[in-house]
């Protein structure tokens, strides 16, 4: 694949899919806290831990992480592919900022704001399984858009170096921001994903012709917006500058 700024919104615009499914799926079952208490197994993890470590596991011996589209939220101790590597991207992010990864952050956001947002309160024991296997799905999406802003920051600096540089060696935080900054397109980002979110969660009544927008939905369409907004544009800038800020390092050496 060749990497252009347009190749990697295309990208961005196809993970709005999967992350608005992903809540959807996710909002068919109540908070279920049960699933994030600790000692699930015996072990010190809870159900939705455990899963995560032991599916990161599984998904590494077969390659998952050896795309750089990818990042684990446990990389500690993941054991080793059971295949060679055939991926043809992985020398496109330079190394110093390929390692970026704010997993954890993102982990500790999605149980402690996101996920109220989209959840209803209550338990229904019996499927709680099925809701750490929807958590996990939603923090997988979610971390993939995240941290695909280190190819838009790649991409963004091989356009325009000269832009960056100066920011870059005066380890300038806030003037990479404002590079990385166009109110006009987060602001239609967050318009977009609105509206598919009425699409994509309009519960569907043959029996009347009801129009999009006027309808009940899985999940609330503003809250989508606004998920967007408040989290996962600035989250994905935050990982550009940081990735920037590696961007040189060998060169400074």
């Amino acid at each position: 694949m060749e990497w252009t700024l347009e190749s990697v919104r295309e990208s961005l615009i196809r993970q709005e899919d999967t992350i608005i499914f992903s809540l959807i799926e996710r909002a068919k079952y109540p908070i279920n806290s049960q699933i994030y208490a600790g000692g699930f197994a015996g072990s010190p993890y809870s159900l939705v831990e455990y899963l995560a470590r032991e599916t990161e596991a599984l998904q590494s011996k077969a390659g998952r992480y050896e795309s750089p589209e990818e990042n684990p939220f446990f990389p500690d101790n993941l054991p080793a592919p059971l295949m060679p590597s055939s991926n043809n991207q992985s020398n496109f992010l330079h190394p110093a900022g390929a390692s970026v990864n704010i997993n954890q952050k993102i982990w500790d956001l999605y149980f402690n704001e996101l996920l109220p947002l989209f959840v209803s309160e209550g338990d229904d024991d019996g499927n709680y399984s099925q809701t750490a296997a929807s958590d996990f799905l939603c923090l997988q999406a979610l971390s993939r858009r995240i941290h695909f802003g280190k190819f838009v920051a790649e991409v963004k600096f091989r356009d325009a170096p000269q832009d960056y540089e100066p920011a870059i060696l005066n380890e300038d935080r806030n003037s990479l921001m404002k590079l990385l900054t166009f109110e006009k397109v987060e602001e239609m980002v967050k318009r977009r994903v609105e509206k598919k979110a009425r699409v994509f969660g309009q519960e569907v009544n043959v029996d009347h012709n009801e129009n999009i927008g006027e309808g009940k939905y899985k999940i609330d369409p503003e809250n989508v917006s606004h998920l967007y907004g408040e989290w996962l544009i600035p989250l994905t800038k935050v990982v550009e500058v940081d990735y920037l800020l590696r961007r040189l390092s060998s060169q400074r050496i």
